[in-house]
């Protein structure tokens, strides 16, 4: 379990310090008005700080993808949105200032995650059919029409709804990560949610950047910390078996809340 939650923090900080680099790239791109432009990928694959980012991407997936094996979903992904905190302080190098409360919040975070820690038992052990994987990845399809749709809404709901539909999307991919079969390569390519983990993954970086680009980032970024943890967490407890160790369960409930509220005040970092 322990190495689970290395894994876990080693993620939160490849995702954190990918998003100073991939912030600054796609505000730097032209971008569409109208609706969601899956053409905006390209654009900012371009940029050498996007290029980068996504290597730290690469990372923090792989990090997270054994956490997921070896922890439950709240925590994991609590530890996914504490990615905040780490761009928050990486931000420093590129001119950004924290005040009390922003460092109030790091602190915050990082109490909720040792809260989390030693809280968490290891991942819940309920099986789940092909029916739970193909239902991933129809949700991941009906996302992904709701992101269309979410790009052409009036430019006030416009950047939060594309924000939540990313983070749902993030959530998918969790999900999916934590229940693929791994046992062959035979086992992963037929396995629907391996192309969820893929498909979602695409979708929810698509949905996010073009929310960057199309409003308030601190809302954008703070819809999209919940899609991507509340979701998951709660599908893992009530389907997947995750729970915490005997008699932790309100330490555990702690944590969780203080490191997503804490996420949450340090949403305007999720664009530099």
């Amino acid at each position: 379990m322990w190495w689970g939650l290395l894994c876990a923090l080693i993620a939160a900080v490849a995702y954190g310090v990918a998003s100073v680099f991939q912030s600054v790239a796609a505000r730097s791109v032209e971008s569409s008005e109208n609706a969601v432009d899956p053409r905006l990928l390209f654009r900012v694959l371009k940029q050498w700080r996007y290029v980068l980012g996504l290597g730290m991407d690469t990372l923090g997936f792989v990090a997270q993808l054994i956490a997921l094996r070896a922890l439950p979903l709240f925590v994991v992904q609590a530890a996914l949105a504490a990615s905040l905190a780490v761009t928050a302080v990486a931000a420093i190098a590129i001119g950004a200032r924290l005040g009390r409360r922003e460092w109030t919040s790091v602190v915050v975070v990082c109490v909720g995650l040792a809260l989390l820690g030693i809280s968490a038992e290891s991942e819940g052990s309920t099986p789940v059919g092909l029916t739970f994987h193909i239902g991933l990845a129809v949700a991941t399809v009906v996302l992904g029409l709701l992101g269309l749709a979410a790009g052409k809404t009036p430019e006030r709901f416009r950047s939060p709804a594309l924000g939540l539909v990313a983070g749902l999307c993030f959530g998918m991919v969790a999900l999916a990560g934590r229940v693929v079969s791994t046992s062959s390569l035979t086992a992963v390519l037929t396995d629907p949610a391996a192309y969820t983990v893929a498909g979602a993954g695409a979708l929810a970086m698509l949905l996010f950047a073009s929310s960057l680009q199309r409003g308030s980032v601190t809302t954008a970024t703070a819809l999209m910390v919940v899609g991507e943890t509340l979701l998951p967490s709660l599908i893992g407890i009530l389907a997947l078996g995750d729970t915490t160790r005997p008699g932790f369960g309100l330490i555990a409930v702690s944590g969780f809340v203080l490191a997503v509220a804490a996420a949450l005040s340090l949403a305007r970092f999720g664009e530099v």
